[in-house]
């Protein structure tokens, strides 16, 4: 067996099945493991890595910051985290930001500031509707959050105050509303649960019953956000207004970071010593995060990955699959003859990096820098391990 991967067994908490492999760099939207083998990443470290690997002007920043100071508390002004906010505002439904370390503790934060907006009015309103199919995080809150009994197991009792609802359906959303409903989470695209998109129809009818019923609209966009599906955030392509977007993943190009958007009255909620972060929006990360926002608000940039998804689309549908997602965040739904997790083994085994998600979805979520000839090796070592 491999040294690292020996060590790795005898030292490592064992809750993730990992490949016997590790890499020892980047390039572009290429990896290389300890033997010179050369990847090409489809799955971007989970949608993360949304300028690929050893970006110039991602790693220039890194390197000057970690020659100044990477990090101080946020007992201080920090003026990156001030500048990151600051875009994400402008350019959203919010109007301030609270800054973490992940897409969890981003909705940890959004559910705490759902409850103590109405606990402020004096209303004793705790309960959120969530979705079936749906994925908010691994703490304990937003496990009680995600509607999946696989990933519930074992960590029972879960916390109280989740409603699960069917996925693109109203009328389920109705029958889960109390006294005690605080508002909805909803994820635009649901990766986890297999990259299933949510009907424009339902998200526009979801926010009028929303504002009709005095409740938060809170939109998940851990997975989605920051240029993954064509604009800054998947909720841009509906005619809706969150009251809180959470956003991680992609945010720091790589570099852990979490933010949690609201506006202003439901954000007013957190004042100093109800909420906080030991590490979050430190220097290090907003300067990252800072790189990665000027990157994708170009608007050329954006355009590119609408080009460059609906060309991956196109490219994967004489598979003659169902084909699903948006921007660069598509799924590619397997008969059940076909297993997920041999193609994702085999493409590994031929240099080809992609994910799985749901039931059996082959996912792509490549670094938002990807350029159509690299698709088209993707394709082409897919094309061979789906004829076998």
């Amino acid at each position: 067996m491999i040294d690292f991967v020996e060590k790795g067994n005898e030292y490592l908490i064992g809750n993730y099945t990992r490949f016997p492999i590790s890499f020892e760099k980047g390039e572009g939207v290429y990896l290389y493991d300890k033997a010179g083998k050369k990847y090409l990443d489809m799955l971007a470290g989970i949608a993360v890595n949304t300028l690929g690997y050893n970006h110039p002007a991602l790693t220039e920043a890194i390197c000057q910051q970690a020659k100044k100071v990477l990090h101080v508390s946020n007992l201080f002004y920090i003026e990156p985290q001030i500048e990151v906010a600051k875009l994400l505002v402008e350019n959203s439904s919010g109007d301030k930001v609270f800054f973490s370390n992940s897409g969890a503790e981003a909705n940890e934060a959004a559910i705490k500031l759902a409850r103590k907006y109405f606990y402020d009015k004096g209303q004793y309103r705790y309960e959120l509707i969530t979705f079936k199919g749906g994925f908010h995080g691994r703490t304990m809150k937003t496990l009680a959050a995600t509607a999946n009994p696989a990933y519930q197991e074992g960590f029972e009792p879960l916390p109280e105050g989740f409603k699960y609802a069917e996925f693109n359906n109203l009328d389920s959303v109705k029958e889960q509303l109390t006294d005690k409903t605080a508002g909805v989470m909803v994820e635009v695209i649901q990766g986890e649960g297999g990259v299933n998109p949510v009907d424009k129809t339902f998200i526009e009818e979801l926010y009028l019953f929303c504002k009709q019923n005095d409740l938060l609209l809170i939109v998940d966009e851990v997975q989605t956000g920051i240029g993954r599906t064509g604009k800054l955030f998947g909720y841009q392509y509906f005619d809706v207004e969150p009251d809180i977007i959470t956003s991680a993943k992609g945010l720091g190009g790589g570099v852990p970071i979490g933010a949690t958007i609201a506006k202003k009255e439901v954000a007013s909620a957190l004042s100093p010593g109800t909420h906080g972060s030991t590490f979050g929006g430190n220097y290090l990360a907003t300067v990252s995060a800072l790189v990665v926002l000027k990157e994708v608000l170009k608007e050329e940039f954006l355009e590119k990955v609408r080009e460059n998804g609906e060309y991956l689309k196109e490219k994967l549908r004489k598979f003659g699959y169902p084909i699903k997602g948006l921007g660069l965040m598509v799924g590619m739904e397997l008969p059940e003859e076909i297993s997920v997790k041999d193609v994702v083994r085999k493409a590994l085994d031929k240099g080809l990096i992609v994910g799985s998600a749901g039931k059996n979805t082959l996912r792509f979520v490549p670094p938002l820098i990807i350029k159509k000839e690299e698709i088209d090796d993707g394709i082409d070592i897919l094309t061979k391990i789906l004829k076998d």
